[in-house]
């Protein structure tokens, strides 16, 4: 950001000189680019970095850093309470305009005030001279005016040619779909739901917080101006950008988000400066304040600065530091955080402004003191690794998404935003959501990577092990995707995805995996992801620890993904907790299996698990495990029907059991599953 070194004197007394001031500066978190001679003043080049952004964009918070730092007391006739606006008493506002929030998340305050019999000609020669300085056209005295209040303050500011409101009113609403406006450049942006704009009753006027439009423009003819000072949020400033390309001096500042207390000082001092030049201020102001913002209150501790800096400071200077940053504070070192500075939200954030007082050169090193001692074992990074370990060995990729998903991923999808946790802040409207499963955003990579991997006639096979968020807890889950264009590779990529979690688990220690019927659980997976004829249950025991099989093709014509595409979805913290549980040792039979398969038709609704207690009980203790190798429904298979195919493996702990012996308990088993309704074992 561009400062003027003669406007900063204004408000700080005793300023050092150029050339030092840039110094102190970059000693104290800031970097000054450059130091510029221009006519009869100095301009600072400052790289304001975006943690400071909300404050520091501008002539007034750079100022109130040089006070702190030179410890310079600030002139009282620029704090915030000191302007004096005179206004007519015969003019109110309200009779001029009315003021409608429709999106009071994307716009948390709106001010509005109305000046009349302005003349709009050139700006003072003053005002021009200091918009000039810091590289500013100069285009008339009501616009210089805005901006010049802007760059002192970092409020953002707009004025509107009254005469041109369609029935006299403001609407702070969603850009209809396909709605245009043409900006004051004269270029027609396209807009959407996304885009918050000011409008009156007919059509947009501006694109809230970033660009005035054509409709409303201030010319030689206009009379009367309704001034705008408003707060808009981060992500709705963002999504415009996103669809119009458009970044301006008044979108940064709302892009790294504004004291909506500022509002009403800088419209005061707009009006303030248009009233120097012979305008009327009418009496009142129109301020739509929704969820107003307070100071922040946070209690130091004096122990707690020294165990940090690791310096002994007194109480009064650390008072004398926060009150030189415009903090109230009082002998208790119970602190007040003003609005203005968002970036202070705990007892650290104020220490490290105390240390940046200090000087963090004038803190001496001192080597750290304390125990060091041995580690723990972390057993659930251990078998995280394992598991990536695992999959990387088979050709996966893991990928690493963000924690959110968003509004327009979840309706492509057909899934409720009901049912994930909506952020009160997010990063953007791509953001909103709190992810609930891991398969949205995989599909989403599948979906970005697909038309690219299957032109090249390859395969992706994809795995992500990370958080998911439901309203009362939060779990690591596992999942993946194998893909292939080739839509006939189903049953092939079906069951060496089944090997890969079979080895996975054996690889964990755990033995007793199998595969039920699919039944989704609403809280680990929606239903809407998987074909249900192609998937199934991954179960240990009796316990369910998650999903494999086929995705839905309606979300993939919905993604235009065409393929055999596959995918798991495992809930790791049921699979740790099995890892960890205490193992009983029982010693492997001396004697040699004997392995059996036998397939069975069943009725389509009949689960695998009703086909397996057959199997366990008729064959008892001589069965030792049955594994479902395939599922099978098509062609050669009635509609109702489905076929079931098993290993059975045989094995005795006390001898060396025959095949007369295992084929009288085989026999056993098949005359079993045969007396069933609708059961019949496949010859």
């Amino acid at each position: 950001m561009k400062i003027s070194y003669n406007w900063l004197k204004e408000y700080v007394a005793k300023l050092p000189k150029p050339e030092k001031l840039a110094d102190l500066l970059t000693a104290y978190s800031f970097e000054v680019k450059s130091v510029e001679k221009r006519g009869d003043d100095f301009v600072l080049d400052i790289d304001i970095l975006p943690n400071r952004a909300h404050d520091c964009l501008s002539h007034f918070g750079v100022a109130r850093e040089v006070a702190a730092i030179t410890r310079m007391p600030m002139r009282i006739k620029n704090e915030l309470n000191a302007n004096k606006l005179k206004e007519d008493r015969k003019l109110r506002v309200e009779k001029f305009i009315k003021v409608g929030v429709k999106d009071k998340i994307g716009c948390p305050r709106y001010t509005a005030r109305v000046v009349s019999n302005i003349k709009v000609g050139p700006s003072p020669k003053w005002l021009k001279q200091r918009l000039e300085t810091i590289g500013q056209k100069s285009i008339n005295n009501i616009v210089d005016a805005t901006n010049y209040v802007m760059f002192e303050t970092g409020q953002p500011l707009h004025a509107f040619d009254f005469d041109k409101i369609s029935g006299k009113k403001i609407i702070i609403r969603r850009a209809k779909k396909g709605e245009k406006m043409t900006t004051l450049d004269g270029e027609v942006c396209k807009l959407d739901e996304n885009v918050l704009v000011i409008a009156d009753n007919k059509s947009p006027l501006a694109l809230a917080g970033v660009k005035g439009g054509k409709k409303a423009e201030i010319t030689s003819k206009t009379k009367t101006i309704v001034l705008e000072s408003a707060n808009f949020s981060i992500p709705i400033i963002r999504a415009t950008f996103r669809k119009t390309g458009l970044r301006t001096e008044s979108s940064l500042r709302f892009e790294y988000g504004l004291d909506p207390n500022l509002t009403k000082f800088a419209i005061d001092r707009v009006a303030e400066l248009i009233f120097a030049g012979d305008g009327k201020v009418a009496r009142g102001v129109i301020d739509i304040y929704s969820k107003k913002v307070f100071p922040q209150k946070i209690k130091i501790n004096l122990d707690k600065i020294e165990s940090l800096l690791g310096i002994k400071i007194s109480k009064p200077e650390i008072i004398k530091y926060l009150r030189a940053l415009g903090f109230e504070t009082d002998s208790s070192l119970r602190v007040v955080v003003p609005s203005f500075r968002q970036d202070i939200k705990i007892e650290e954030d104020l220490i490290e402004e105390v240390a940046r007082l200090i000087g963090y050169n004038n803190i001496p090193a001192k080597a750290p003191l304390g125990l060091l001692g041995i580690t723990k074992l972390d057993e659930t990074l251990i078998t995280i690794n394992k598991i990536k370990t695992n999959f990387e060995g088979l050709g996966f990729t893991e990928v690493c998404n963000f924690s959110f998903v968003g509004e327009e991923d979840l309706k492509k999808l057909g899934i409720k935003r009901e049912r994930y946790m909506e952020l009160e802040n997010p990063l953007s409207l791509d953001l909103k959501y709190l992810r609930k499963d891991l398969l949205v955003n995989l599909l989403k990579n599948l979906k970005d990577n697909a038309k690219a991997v299957f032109g090249r006639g390859e395969e992706i096979k994809i795995f992500e092990l990370g958080k998911v968020y439901h309203p009362k807890k939060e779990e690591r889950m596992l999942a993946g995707i194998v893909a292939n264009r080739n839509e006939t590779l189903k049953r092939d990529i079906f069951y060496r995805l089944k090997g890969a979690i079979d080895g996975l688990l054996n690889r964990l220690g755990i033995s007793d995996q199998w595969y039920d019927d699919f039944r989704a659980t609403p809280e680990w997976t929606d239903e809407i992801f998987w074909q249900k004829s192609g998937a199934a249950e991954v179960k240990v025991g009796n316990e369910e620890i998650g999903f494999i099989g086929e995705i839905n093709p309606e979300i993939l014509n919905k993604l235009n993904i065409k393929g055999a595409i596959m995918a798991f979805n495992l809930n790791f913290e049921i699979i740790f907790r099995l890892v960890r549980e205490e193992l009983v040792y029982q010693a492997p039979s001396p004697y040699p299996a004997a392995v059996r398969d036998l397939a069975v038709l069943v009725n389509r609704g009949d689960r695998v698990v009703d086909v397996l207690n057959v199997i366990d009980r008729v064959g008892g203790d001589l069965v030792r495990d049955v594994d479902l190798f395939d599922m099978y429904e098509g062609e050669e298979i009635p509609e109702d029907k489905k076929s079931l195919a098993f290993h059975i493996i045989y094995q005795s702990g006390k001898k060396t059991l025959t095949d007369e012996e295992v084929n009288r308990i085989q026999k056993r088993i098949i005359r079993a599953l045969e007396r069933k309704r609708g059961w019949e074992v496949r010859k």
